[in-house]
């Protein structure tokens, strides 16, 4: 009995042996198939390098560390800073202090170098540093706002070189690496792996032209311009935003998709700017209820809302409550991918597109315009040939459309289009209807110029607004002169 008991033991205890040893080779074969980054990292980090800028006259708002100002201004917006200096202004950085702001990378060896247009925008001076220590200046060959890219030349040759892969096939769930300066610590390293891709992040312009790369690699200040690598070594992606709630990095980040860059990079390089397509619709989401009521088996498309007078939907047909299913044989599944893939073609190229109409499938051949150099709501709401009124007090206006009237419930005003200096610091912003300036009613754009003319410098005045339906007074301070 004592001898089975003990055989019994024995075996229970060699089975045992034989599950953590089991257990212990899994752990090693799993390691085994983690991903080796050493070799990527020594082979492409010289081709990375870190982008500061010198403005004249710069003070930054926020913490007074230059890092983080960059921080709050991209990740935060204008309200979401740092604790302010008692001039209103901040501990920024002093006149004339260079600012590391960013990283960027090389894509020749004649010295192109990519990086973010919030890297470089009204900077005075460029100042890029190599893995090897070398400062080089460089210039700005051109700047696209709208897809946040930059492209910098700087006088040298031979120079090291990423390797520039593609981004329209990419998945969630694959590895992918930065290399970058977050908080001025050179050539950090940090991976994770794509969480979903085709992001749209619509811009503080509400415009939306990425379709970003969604990771959770830790990005911070400072990775801005970055590359980000697959695990072959190429670029598929531009690092350039996070998501956060806290001020710090919470496992979500951006990238623009290395595929968009080329693009901008080529129109850059030939133009000196970037041209987009363009539709002339207002567009929105297809929910359940709207499906439902258009004859959609489920929510897809984009829902025009309304059609620009002259614009190239309008002379191809196309109505107010059709819904866009396919774009040059792409598939339309939320309104925000018609902007994607409308801003990629080519102006003057004509494009097929299938809709929705009645219950009733239809294709249309529409001839693509050239998205105008404007700012925000102009995109979908000012007609062509629409001529901006600028003002002193920082306000570009349109005339009211008989749609905007209806939606907003007015029957006087002026659309805003721009808001800047004394009419932002007001509260005033894009989109707004203004309806009485210094108490006097405004019905034209001529009527807004007028009274901005009368204005006594020095002076504020009531501004009437409408946001949406909702009327505000503000006060505006007419500057002095």
């Amino acid at each position: 009995m004592n001898t089975v008991l003990l055989a019994r033991r024995l075996n229970a205890l060699l089975g045992a042996s034989a599950l953590a040893w089991g257990l212990l080779g899994g752990a090693a074969a799993s390691a085994k198939e983690l991903p080796d980054f050493t070799g990527l990292v020594e082979k492409y980090s010289p081709a990375v390098v870190n982008v500061s800028t010198t403005q004249k006259g710069d003070r930054r708002d926020g913490t007074g560390n230059p890092d983080m100002d960059e921080f709050f201004r991209r990740f935060f917006g204008p309200e979401g800073r740092g604790p302010q200096g008692p001039d209103g202004g901040g501990g920024g950085a002093p006149f004339g202090q260079r600012r590391s702001l960013g990283s960027g990378f090389i894509i020749s060896a004649e010295g192109y170098i990519l990086t973010n247009n919030h890297v470089v925008e009204d900077a005075d001076e460029i100042v890029v540093r190599m893995n090897d220590r070398r400062e080089l200046v460089a210039t700005v060959v051109g700047a696209d706002p709208r897809s946040d890219l930059a492209l910098l030349k700087v006088n040298a040759a031979n120079l090291p070189v990423v390797k520039l892969g593609h981004s329209n096939a990419l998945k969630p769930g694959e590895w992918v690496l930065a290399i970058g300066s977050p908080f001025g610590f050179d050539y950090s390293v940090t991976a994770g792996i794509i969480s979903a891709v085709g992001r749209s992040l619509p811009t503080e312009n509400n415009e939306n032209y990425v379709p970003f790369i969604q990771t959770d690699v830790a990005i911070n200040p400072g990775n801005s311009g970055g590359p980000l690598f697959n695990l072959d070594g190429e670029v598929i992606g531009i690092n350039s935003q996070i998501y956060t709630r806290s001020g710090g990095f919470m496992g979500v980040s951006f990238a623009i998709p290395v595929d968009v860059a080329l693009d901008v990079v080529d129109q850059l390089k030939a133009h000196g700017k970037v041209s987009r397509g363009w539709l002339g619709v207002v567009i929105q989401e297809v929910n359940r209820d709207l499906a439902e009521s258009f004859g959609l088996d489920k929510p897809s498309g984009a829902l025009v809302a309304r059609v620009i007078e002259g614009g190239p939907a309008a002379k191809a047909g196309l109505h107010e409550g059709d819904i866009i299913l396919e774009f040059n044989g792409q598939h339309v599944d939320l309104s925000s991918d018609l902007p994607h893939f409308v801003g990629r073609a080519r102006p003057g190229s004509e494009a097929q597109i299938v809709i929705m109409r009645a219950g009733k499938r239809e294709t249309l051949n529409i001839v693509v315009g050239e998205l105008a150099d404007l700012n925000a709501g102009q995109l979908a709401a000012a007609a062509p040939g629409a001529s901006p009124v600028p003002s002193r007090i920082g306000v570009v206006v349109e005339a009211l459309t008989d749609p905007i009237q209806q939606r907003a419930g007015v029957d006087h005003g002026v659309r805003v289009l721009e808001a800047s200096g004394p009419a932002a610091e007001a509260g005033i912003r894009e989109g707004d209807i203004v309806t009485r300036l210094n108490n006097q009613e405004i019905d034209s754009p001529a009527t807004f110029s007028k009274v901005v003319d009368s204005l006594s410098p020095g002076r504020s005045v009531p501004v009437l607004i409408v946001r949406g339906t909702a009327p505000t007074f503000l006060a505006l301070r007419v500057p002095s002169e």
